[in-house]
């Protein structure tokens, strides 16, 4: 799907635009956009609650079990175990001593350059990288426990495989990303200050494609966690945004990445654009707060302000905000008080702008969060649907959200009316510390009105596949097939087209030759492939495939 040239005409009038082109992540509950949307969408909280057995399996102590204080739920990641070193060209030693948090992140930048169809060894441009992770306790409670792993490692390779500075250089190192490799740490807000400071990269001519995002991963994660009156983590595991009993978040770990590049270089290119940025801003509350890890009315209200002023947008155009909204009694109402004050001049109306908050679904991912929610609200406009924030029963009636156009919706909604104008959505972070950030997403329409479509030009589409392993490539052929059987919008030539131009050339390869309007077959011979059929049937499809091929 591409953009029509009446709208990117219709588009020139924003000519800081930048165009989000691909995206990833890994969330609780989630291993895909797809799988992470259905969650959103169902109002589905994937938060770990463990039991007794489980804990002390875990080594939890008797004490601490039975505590009245201790809460057992964590916002859980599956497999952070599980890296394929072969795959980053590293050896099983490099990766046992790697921080899991680099590991999974360099797996996400991977996953959206693939979804953004761009292999760094072909791209003729700058790929630049603005990332973070969060803190290390893969080093504390792994790595320190050692000492045989400590003696053979060596303190260089410790610290070069450990220390947070090192996580984009080393990715663009596997990746031969050439543009700016940055480490970006402002706490919460660290993969929404990544996605500004990339898209001022953009601007600045500094990179061609530019990646941003955040990983955070808390170990152990088999573990629940001490509940402190009057802290900032809930008492019962459940997070509940500007909810009367709202009373605190959950730890919770995931890695979430977005791929950007400049709109007119979209354009040319021929993305798929997933929604665009039209503004964004980043500060700091300073010393204008009761303490150094308190938010600031005054801060947040600012940024959003100044991302609204650069994307030009009134606040009543403004349907849905994804805020930081982290359920604590401080930092909901500071956060609804900047909202209040950033919208005063909006003429939207009572209840005219949704608000909701995905910590309420699997906690706080620190690090990733920004981005996590920013995909959240791409997926959103997509499907024209606002997906209800969880837990949400009644109001908490000391934010004033009856006095203002905030609402939190607790049931799916349908985007509201733009009366043919496009979705727009804003995105708040807010790190400890102080660092906040805002972004104001677009949606952006694409069509195939006035292009001549690939299966105008040719009946039969080549899908190339590419792995490193044998194995690899039949699992390929499986998710390939898998995905065409669930994406019918998505044509053949477009999927044919994104597996020749966007994917690696590795070494162990195939192919199916399929007519380009018929599915059925294509996904038969996919499967062939793959191995879910015997093999006489699997060489005759491969056979008819390469029959197909020499015909063309």
């Amino acid at each position: 799907m591409h953009l029509t040239e009446q709208t990117y005409k219709d588009l020139n009038d924003a000519p800081e635009s930048i165009a989000i082109v691909g995206m990833s992540l890994r969330v609780p509950g989630a291993d895909s956009l797809e799988t992470f949307w259905k969650n959103l969408r169902d109002g589905r909280e994937t938060i770990t609650f463990f039991t007794d057995e489980e804990l002390r399996s875990a080594g939890v102590d008797e004490a601490t079990l039975s505590s009245p204080e201790y809460v057992k739920a964590m916002g859980r990641l599956e497999d952070v175990e599980m890296f394929d070193a072969r795959f980053f060209d590293m050896t099983p030693k490099e990766a046992e001593i790697l921080d899991p948090q680099h590991r999974v992140l360099m797996e996400g930048v991977w996953r959206a350059l693939e979804h953004a169809a761009i292999d760094p060894e072909r791209y003729p441009g700058r790929i630049g990288l603005y990332a973070g992770v969060g803190f290390n306790s893969y080093l504390i409670h792994h790595i320190l426990s050692s000492p045989e792993l400590l003696e053979s490692a060596g303190a260089w390779q410790l610290s070069l495989n450990n220390d947070k500075d090192f996580a984009p250089t080393r990715i663009a190192y596997k990746l031969n990303l050439q543009g700016p490799a940055v480490s970006i740490s402002t706490a919460c807000s660290t993969s929404l200050v990544s996605t500004v400071m990339a898209a001022q990269s953009l601007l600045a001519y500094q990179c061609d494609t530019a990646i941003a995002g955040g990983c955070s991963i808390h170990l152990p994660q088999d573990q629940g966690y001490e509940y402190m009156k009057g802290g900032t983590v809930s008492p019962d595991g459940h997070c509940r945004p500007f909810d009367v009993d709202a009373a605190g978040t959950v730890d919770g770990n995931g890695t979430a990445v977005v791929v950007l590049k400049r709109l007119e270089d979209a354009v040319r290119d021929g993305d798929t654009i997933h929604a665009l940025l039209r503004g964004f801003a980043i500060n700091n509350d300073g010393s204008l707060k009761v303490g150094y890890t308190a938010p600031s009315v005054s801060g947040q209200s600012d940024v959003i302000l100044e991302a609204l002023e650069m994307a030009e947008i009134d606040p009543s155009d403004v349907h849905y905000v994804e805020t930081h909204g982290t359920g604590t009694e401080l930092g909901d109402s500071v956060e609804i008080s900047a909202l209040s004050e950033a919208f005063s001049g909006s003429n939207g109306g009572a209840k005219s702008c949704a608000i909701g908050s995905v910590k309420s679904n699997f906690g706080h991912l620190d690090t990733a969060a920004g981005v996590t929610g920013l995909i959240k609200s791409v997926l959103a406009m997509q499907h024209g649907e606002i997906p209800p924030t969880c837990h949400f029963k009644k109001p908490n009636p000391k934010l004033g959200l009856e006095n203002g156009p905030f609402f939190v919706n607790n049931k799916r909604i349908s985007w509201p009316e733009t009366g043919g104008a496009a979705k727009i959505a804003g995105v708040s972070s807010f790190g400890i510390g102080g660092t906040n950030a805002h972004v104001i997403l677009e949606e952006v329409v694409q069509s195939r009105d006035g292009l001549r479509s690939q299966e105008e030009i040719r009946p039969f589409v080549i899908l190339p596949l590419a792995a490193k392993t044998e194995d690899a490539l039949k699992q390929m052929a499986g998710e390939l097939a898998a995905h065409i059987e669930s994406s019918p919008q998505q044509s053949l030539a477009d999927i044919a087209w994104t597996l020749q131009a966007g994917r690696r050339h590795f070494g162990f390869r195939n192919f199916v030759v399929a007519n380009a309007e018929d599915r059925v077959a294509c996904c038969t011979k996919l499967r062939a492939i793959s191995g879910a059929f015997d093999r006489d049937m699997s060489a005759a499809a491969v056979a008819e495939s390469e029959n197909n091929a020499r015909d063309l």
